[in-house]
């Protein structure tokens, strides 16, 4: 089948990895500047990089549909700056899946391809999309919703080794993003990590620099700009996550439903 994933940020590459794995032709659409902090396992790298590996599969900047469909018939995922998913017209995918994370539905229709999904928050099955997969951390986590949306955002990100929000490494000004550490790095708690506007900005735990956005971007106050790790394995740096395979596992079992009756169809509020 054709996929068309709008995002290339790490959950959307979870998610193309799988449908790649599985033999489909994937082709990614990202933003001119993408701020995917866990930029190692994400195949927006390519649009700044030209292409990015990860695990076994490499994301291939294209600058056209013809390009695309070499890149993907020659084995690889594509991925085009298209902030629009305009390429849908000249695509025509059997499966699109919005994995923007805007917590939001930003201009997906359920009736862009055969099959539309939606990924976390902001959509809602048999409205805008086909199906919506849950992304809450949780016994619920990666389940296909058929009916109803899924859990709310809560602001708050999963829990790591006993760790939330002190996972977070936050812009301390608006301004040219500067990293101190590279990702794969060990720090310490109150270690400078980064300089945002100018602006010194602290680990506010020790472990492993997880993620962290490129050198120059351009970042608001309070932005995620990095991710601390307290489990301290390198190799959790460069692996796409837990989250994010079980997030693509539902995305390609929602693929092929046909029966209503396989997914989850309830309605969710508040629930954590």
């Amino acid at each position: 089948m054709k996929v068309l994933i709008k995002g290339a940020g790490d959950l959307a590459t979870g998610i193309a990895y799988e449908f790649w794995l599985a033999g489909h032709e994937v082709l990614m659409t990202e933003i001119e500047v993408p701020l995917a902090v866990r930029r190692m396992v994400s195949f927006s790298r390519a649009v700044y990089e030209g292409e990015a590996q990860v695990e076994k599969a490499k994301g291939i900047l294209v600058q056209s549909p013809e390009e695309a469909r070499a890149v993907i018939s020659a084995g690889n995922i594509a991925v085009i700056v298209d902030e629009g998913a305009a390429i849908r017209e000249a695509y025509e995918p059997d499966i699109l899946i919005d994995s923007i994370m805007a917590k939001r539905n930003t201009g997906t229709r359920k009736t862009d391809a055969p099959v539309v999904i939606g990924i976390g928050p902001g959509f809602t099955a048999g409205t805008d999309c086909h199906y919506v997969i849950e992304t809450q951390r949780g016994p619920s986590l990666g389940n296909v919703i058929c009916e109803g949306s899924a859990i709310p955002n809560t602001g708050i990100p999963g829990e790591i080794a006993g760790y939330t929000m002190e996972r977070l490494i936050k812009a301390s000004a608006t301004g040219r993003m500067e990293p101190a550490v590279r990702i794969g790095d060990l720090v310490k708690k109150g270690q400078v990590v980064a300089k945002t506007g100018g602006v010194p900005v602290h680990a506010q735990m020790s472990g492993i620099v997880r993620g962290m956005l490129q050198e120059g971007v351009q970042v608001e106050k309070g932005l995620k700009i990095g991710d601390i790790d307290a489990r301290e394995i390198r190799e959790y740096c460069y692996t796409i996550s837990d989250k994010a395979r079980k997030i693509g596992k539902g995305a390609l079992e929602a693929a092929g439903v046909k029966d209503l009756q396989q997914c989850e169809s309830f309605e969710k509020e508040g629930e954590i």
